[in-house]
């Protein structure tokens, strides 16, 4: 359980509008961003990797008997390109199952901890079967999701530190996050909560308050570098220190919450980015293998959220983010096909989780 409670990312304004300009219809789709060999070499690597994680599926339908495992998975089964269902995929169908019976009263999905946590990847996965039976489920789910957000209805003012957060839920629920958040705000985007819903605009005054810009956050540590640290309260690469998986997931929230393009908050984010642009390593981390495929995911998941298929780094070099992200991750896998992490923090030495972060990064712009 404790694994998992920690699981979960000078150039000028010119430049940091330009890294996430407009682009023209049809864009942002992987087939423009690859050549035909690259693009067979990424099919073939993500096949393998689905066979792969269906010969690794437990009985009962579950991925190491964890709801959240089991929904990342699922999904990306689901979102790969065989476009798995519950009607062609036994090991879909029986996913979903087990996924289904975790379900609480409530509305949270999940079986022994991290209620918040679970239950936003499982509605991910529910979403994506497009079975309308689950459509209850998803529903109760958003409210749940919504009601964990600290706000006045459970004793928290604007005025908080911790205002607007959503934490792994419960007996860490005083403790919010910008990783949970993040993943809460992107399960209720995915289901289609309305932009109307003040969840939104109560999460962004939590994200300002992660991010080291003194502009707009009103916190005392605040810095100046536009990157982002896991909560006001700590950041998991030492002190208030940015770091890149989450400067991405504080990206990816704007996104969600519609900040425009021209915020400081955007460009300082941006500014950071292509600054520390890398595939090597979690930029910003002592260790920079540490959290590495969570940092595929996210990043895979903002530039594709922003149509963006180009990075400017910081001697002005342009980069395909999702060619170079591609190469990456053909030249990790296993001959078996998965993915796995040798540095075990936040459980990445376990080639299911690793593996399901892998593909679904490889799908964002398939």
């Amino acid at each position: 359980m404790m694994r998992w409670r920690t699981l979960c990312f000078g150039i000028g304004l010119w430049l940091a509008a330009s890294l996430l300009a407009p682009l023209p219809a049809g864009a942002a789709s992987g087939r423009n961003r690859l050549s035909a060999p690259e693009r067979k070499a990424a099919l073939t690597a993500m096949k393998k990797a689905s066979r792969w994680l269906i010969g690794q599926q437990e009985q009962g339908g579950s991925w190491r008997q964890y709801p959240a495992i089991t929904a990342l998975a699922a999904t990306a089964l689901m979102r790969g390109p065989e476009r798995y269902t519950e009607k062609s995929s036994p090991a879909v169908a029986k996913a979903v199952r087990y996924i289904v019976k975790q379900a609480k009263p409530g509305g949270a999905i999940y079986s022994r901890d991290l209620p918040t946590y679970n239950t936003a990847i499982c509605l991910m996965a529910l979403k994506a079967t497009r079975n309308p039976a689950y459509q209850a489920l998803i529903r109760k789910g958003q409210r749940y999701l919504m009601g964990q957000q600290l706000v006045e209805a459970n004793g928290h003012s604007p005025s908080d530190m911790n205002y607007g957060g959503i934490s792994y839920g419960g007996d860490q629920n005083k403790n919010p996050d910008l990783s949970n958040l993040q993943m809460a705000l992107t399960a209720l985007k995915e289901t289609g909560v309305p932009k109307s819903s003040p969840v939104w605009e109560r999460a962004i005054r939590f994200v300002s308050r992660c991010q080291n810009l003194k502009e707009t956050n009103d916190q005392s540590w605040a810095g100046d570098d536009g990157g982002f640290i896991y909560s006001p309260a700590e950041s998991k690469a030492g002190e208030r220190r940015s770091y890149a998986s989450m400067t991405y997931a504080g990206l990816l929230s704007m996104i969600y919450v519609d900040v425009d393009r021209n915020d400081p908050r955007v460009r300082a984010a941006v500014k950071w980015i292509s600054r520390n642009y890398t595939l090597e390593e979690n930029a910003g981390m002592e260790n920079g293998k540490e959290g590495l495929y969570y940092y595929y995911h996210t990043l895979s998941k903002t530039f594709t959220a922003y149509g963006q298929p180009v990075v400017i780094d910081a001697s002005g070099i342009r980069h395909n983010w999702y060619r170079d992200l591609t190469k990456k991750l053909l030249s990790m896998q296993k001959p078996e096909g998965f993915w796995v992490n040798d540095t075990p923090r936040w459980w990445e030495n376990d080639p299911v989780l690793v593996t399901s972060y892998a593909l679904m990064a490889l799908q964002t712009a398939w």
